[in-house]
């Protein structure tokens, strides 16, 4: 077994004698590098926040900004990580740190590293100063005339600055210089992921190298914790005190990390991140791309997976009710073998599933072709980066007026997120009319177990579900000929 280590700042830092359950965080803390905070410990604040070298799309290396304190440090052994501290000196500010600092981005300054690597890692981002966006030339209230996207910071929090001096400072940045080490550091590909095994106190932390591995590993152990990106383990370890005797890192296996447009289907690793998804469908699935910018912010998408998702059994978790109206199916794997199973029997019970305890989420499988008809609306007390009190995912097809067939997930109304199949008959075979849809709402409002809970009344999600449906049928219309 190779030397367990993580690069800090260009610095190899060991992992001996670190718990397995040592977020990233306490670990560069532990290192003196205390400009990222603590403020939230379950990633909706960002003061946490860094850098880590990921293999890019767009080039060899991207630098990804994630919630250091969600992560466990043994999953980045042997990867590069850098903190707002290596950005850049007193006597010589990263751009990005001059900006906040000539601009007024920062007061108290608790939030500010965070805000800085987040910034950061759109700074790099390969073609945002292309010129190729109309922001560019204009800008509008979400992009910068420098091709800066500001839903990067939208799971960054300030509590004192105000958020327009943050702005102005990323509106104000260039393209990296011909002598940036980070953006040259792009061109090369990043560290491949360490098998690690570390053992402290009997509890032990295992990246294996292999998914056969993988699986040997599960089946032998059936409770331990598997992770990827670690958004919800995460949270249990730091505000419930959570710990694991065994956990099985498997978010840079290469089997669980494949996307596939086939003729009749679409495949989706159970690994990739929700952004890297997004990049490399390209809105080739219209339904996930309306999803994905109202997934909690960019810092968790760059850790969170289909597969966590779907495998933590959360009712309200936001890619499942997507996932249902797209009629999508879950490819489980074991050390025997696989099986596919309709996203729609996968659940059982509240955080519940058909999947055994020595099975993995392999990837999940889209069937084509996708209705034309398609949207999903969520209901949170915040635009983004929010709980769901209600979401709802629809696919109709509608064929000379009629709807031919009709699919609609929902979340947060049941003890497990639910296919709307009354709904579903109301709508099938009936012309896409507004004499249909409120029929078809009154059935819709009906669906489902709501509770009363501190987000939302069971009265208000049942409203929200029927209003739900007047509301596509007011976006699309024109689906009926004249």
């Amino acid at each position: 077994m190779a030397f367990a280590h993580i690069v800090v700042n260009g610095s190899p830092a060991p992992l001996d004698g670190v718990a397995p359950h040592t977020t990233l965080l306490d670990f560069v803390r532990a290192e003196g590098l205390t400009g990222g905070k603590e403020g939230c410990a379950e990633g909706e604040c960002g003061a946490c926040s860094v850098l880590v070298a990921r293999p890019g799309i767009d080039s060899a290396t991207e630098w990804v900004a994630i919630n250091a304190c969600l992560l466990p440090a043994a999953a980045l052994d042997g990867q590069e990580v850098v903190t707002a501290e290596g950005l850049g000196r007193p006597d010589a500010l990263h751009p990005v740190q001059y900006e906040m600092a000539v601009r007024g981005g920062s007061q108290c300054g608790y939030c500010t590293p965070g805000f800085v690597c987040s910034m950061a890692a759109e700074y790099y981002r390969p073609g945002r100063t292309d010129g190729e966006s109309p922001a560019h030339a204009h800008g509008d209230a979400e992009h910068g005339p420098n091709g800066f996207d500001l839903h990067a910071l939208s799971g960054n929090l300030c509590r004192c600055t105000g958020y327009r001096p943050i702005r102005d400072a990323a509106y104000a940045l260039d393209a990296p210089g011909a002598d940036d080490v980070l953006a040259a550091r792009c061109t090369t590909s990043p560290p491949a992921p360490a098998a690690t095994d570390l053992d402290l106190d009997g509890r032990r932390f295992v990246r294996p190298t292999s998914l056969p591995d993988a699986l040997r590993l599960l089946r032998d152990r059936p409770d331990a914790i598997v992770i990827a990106g670690s958004t919800d383990w995460g949270v249990d370890v730091n505000l419930r005190g959570r710990r694991a005797d065994d956990v099985i890192a498997i978010d840079r296996l290469s089997e669980l990390r494949e996307l596939r447009v086939g003729d009749d289907s679409i495949e989706i690793g159970a690994t990739l991140t929700l952004t890297e998804i997004e990049r490399r469908l390209a809105g080739r699935v219209p339904l996930l791309a309306e999803l994905f910018p109202q997934f909690a912010s960019r810092l968790i998408r760059n850790g969170a997976t289909l597969g966590g998702n779907l495998g933590t059994g959360s009712p309200i978790g936001d890619a499942a009710p997507v996932l249902l109206a797209l009629d999508a199916s879950l490819v489980l794997t074991d050390a025997e073998g696989e099986r596919e199973v309709p996203l729609a029997g996968y659940f059982t019970g509240y955080r519940q599933s058909v999947r055994r305890a020595d099975e993995l989420i392999r990837a999940v499988r889209i069937p084509l072709p996708l209705a034309p008809v398609t949207a999903f609306h969520k209901m949170a007390k915040r635009r983004f980066d929010d709980i769901s009190s209600v979401a709802v995912g629809f696919a109709l097809d509608i064929t000379d007026g009629i709807v031919a067939r009709a699919r609609i997930g929902l979340g947060g109304v049941a003890a497990t997120p639910i296919r709307a199949r009354d709904t579903e008959a109301a709508l099938e075979g009936r012309p896409w009319t507004a004499e249909t849809v409120r029929a078809a709402a009154a059935v819709l409002q009906s669906e489902g177990t709501p509770l009363d809970d501190h987000r939302a009344s069971a009265r208000y999600r049942s409203a929200m579900l029927g209003q739900s449906l007047r509301k596509l049928h007011a976006a699309n219309a024109e689906e009926v000929p004249a």
